[in-house]
C-alpha cells in the first residue's frame, strides 16, 4: 500500500513547517523537497540543538533519505554550508539531487538586488537571494541545470556565454558594474561542483519507485499557498508553485500518487515583506505576539507582520490544495490574551467574501469582518485534546467548522515533545 503525504503552507509560509515535516519524518523513508530556493528557511528543534535548513529537506535530522526535485533552484554554497551542519550534528547525508534542478549563479543574485532596487517605492520585498531570477532563466531556456553545473565540460563554456549577457544586462539596464567574470564564477563554481556531484540522481524516478514499492514518501513544500506565482497575492508572491499542484511538477510525479495532504495553519497570521494583509495587527498587541512568537525570519532575520487568523483565506487555501488535515502551530502563542479575534469574512464595498479575491488590488480593499473568542492560558502538561483548556478547543473547533478540515496536529511550543497527535 503507497502512503505520499504533502505537506503545505497554508498562509503566507512560515507556518512551522519544518516541525511538522519533522513530525511525519519519522516514519517516511524518504522526504522530498519540490520547490523553491533558500529564500525560505525551516526551523527545527531537536533537544538542545536548532537545525535550520533552507534547501536540504528536514528530514535530513532523522538521516531520512531526501531528494531535492527538479523544482528547487540550488545555491551550491548555501547546500555545502547545510551538509557541513547536518554532519557535524553527526548525521549520515543520504541526499539525491535531481539533475534537472536549476543552479543559482552569482548574476541572479546582483540581478535580483538590482530589478528590487529599481522598483522604488514598489518593491516586492524580496530576500534577494537570486530566486525569480534563476526561475525567470529556468523559463525562458536560458538556465544552468544541476547536470550542466558538475559537468566541467559543459560548464565552463555555459558560463562564459551567459556571463557576458547578464553583466551586459547589469550595466545597460541598471548602471550597475558586475561583481563577477566568466573567470570568476568558473573558478568559483568548479570548486563547489566536485563536491556535489555524488549526489546527482533522476529524483522523478526514485520518488516514484519509492512510492511504487509501497514505502512512506513525504513532500515538504516551501513558503505558502499564498506567495503562489499564479495563486498568490500577485504580484507579492515568489516564482515557484508552493501549492500541492507543484509536487506533481517539481517532484515528477502523477496526479494519482498522494494519499495525504497536510495544511500548516499558524495559530494566527503572519507575513514576510510586502502585499495585501487584510487581517494585519500594529501597536502594542503586534508586538506582543511578534515577541512571543519570534517572529523574525529563519533566512533573513526580518520582522515578520502579524495579524489575526484569516479563514476566508484558509477557505481559498484549501480550494487550491484540498487538505486531508490542518496542523495548528504556535497554539501557545496566544495563550494569555484576554481576547482572541478571527477573521470570518471580508468586506469590500458592500459586498460580503468568504473567499479571496482572484484580484489583488481588491484584496487590498477588503475589511476583516471579526468574531470575538475569550483568551485561554494553556497548561504545562498536555497529553491529549481534553487537556486544552475549554476555550482553546473551541478555538480549534471552530476552525475546523469554518474550513472543513479536521484539526489533526496541535502544536503548542518549538520542541518535538510539544505537539499533539490526534491522527
Amino acid at each position: 500500500m503507497m502512503s505520499a503525504r504533502i505537506v503545505i503552507g497554508a498562509q503566507f509560509g512560515d507556518e512551522g513547517k519544518g516541525k511538522i515535516v519533522d513530525f511525519f519524518s519519522e516514519k517516511a523513508s524518504l522526504v522530498v523537497r519540490f520547490n523553491g530556493g533558500n529564500n525560505a528557511g525551516h526551523t527545527v528543534v531537536v533537544g538542545e540543538k536548532t537545525f535550520k535548513f533552507h534547501l536540504i529537506p528536514s528530514g535530513a535530522v532523522q538521516g531520512k533519505e531526501c531528494c531535492i526535485g527538479a523544482g528547487v533552484v540550488i545555491d551550491p554554497r548555501v547546500l555545502l554550508e547545510e551538509i557541513e551542519m547536518v554532519k557535524k550534528a553527526g548525521k549520515t547525508v543520504r541526499l539525491f539531487i535531481d539533475a534537472r534542478s536549476h543552479i543559482i549563479m552569482p548574476w541572479h543574485r546582483e540581478l535580483d538586488g538590482a530589478r528590487e532596487q529599481a522598483k522604488g517605492d514598489k518593491k516586492i520585498g524580496t530576500t534577494k537571494r537570486g530566486i525569480g531570477p534563476c526561475y525567470a532563466d529556468r523559463a525562458s531556456r536560458s538556465g544552468v541545470r544541476f547536470c550542466e553545473f558538475v559537468d566541467p565540460r559543459r560548464f565552463r563554456p555555459r558560463v562564459k556565454e551567459l556571463a557576458a549577457r547578464k553583466a551586459a544586462e547589469l550595466e545597460k539596464l541598471y548602471g550597475l558594474k558586475p561583481g563577477f567574470s566568466a573567470e570568476s564564477v568558473i573558478k568559483e563554481y568548479t570548486g563547489y561542483a566536485p563536491k556535489l556531484r555524488d549526489f546527482l540522481a533522476d529524483c522523478s524516478v526514485k520518488v516514484n519507485n519509492a512510492i511504487n514499492s509501497g514505502k512512506n514518501v513525504l513532500f515538504e513544500g516551501a513558503q505558502g499557498a499564498f506567495l503562489d506565482n499564479d495563486f498568490g497575492s500577485y504580484p507579492f508572491v515568489t516564482s515557484s508553485h508552493p501549492i500541492a499542484g507543484g509536487v506533481l511538477v517539481g517532484a515528477g510525479i502523477g496526479i494519482n500518487k498522494i494519499e495525504a495532504c497536510t495544511g500548516v495553519v499558524k495559530a494566527y497570521t503572519t507575513r514576510v515583506g510586502s502585499g495585501p494583509f487584510v487581517t494585519e495587527l500594529s501597536g502594542k498587541l503586534a508586538e506582543r505576539i511578534r515577541k512571543a512568537g519570534a517572529e523574525f525570519g529563519t533566512t533573513t532575520g526580518r520582522p515578520r507582520r502579524v495579524g489575526w487568523l484569516d479563514l476566508p483565506l484558509l477557505r481559498t487555501s484549501h480550494l487550491l490544495n484540498n487538505f486531508s488535515d490542518l496542523a495548528i502551530t504556535k497554539l501557545d502563542v496566544l495563550t494569555g490574551l484576554k481576547e482572541i479575534k478571527v477573521c470570518v469574512s471580508y468586506k469590500l464595498g458592500e459586498k460580503e467574501l468568504s473567499l479571496v479575491p482572484a484580484d489583488s488590488l481588491k484584496l487590498e480593499e477588503c475589511k476583516p469582518v471579526y468574531e470575538s473568542f475569550e483568551g485561554f492560558e494553556l497548561p504545562e502538561k498536555i497529553e491529549q485534546f481534553s487537556d486544552l483548556p475549554e476555550n482553546a478547543r473551541a478555538y480549534l473547533q471552530f476552525i475546523e467548522k469554518e474550513t472543513g478540515v479536521p484539526v489533526k496536529i496541535v502544536s503548542y511550543g518549538p520542541k518535538r515533545k510539544e505537539t499533539l497527535n490526534l491522527l
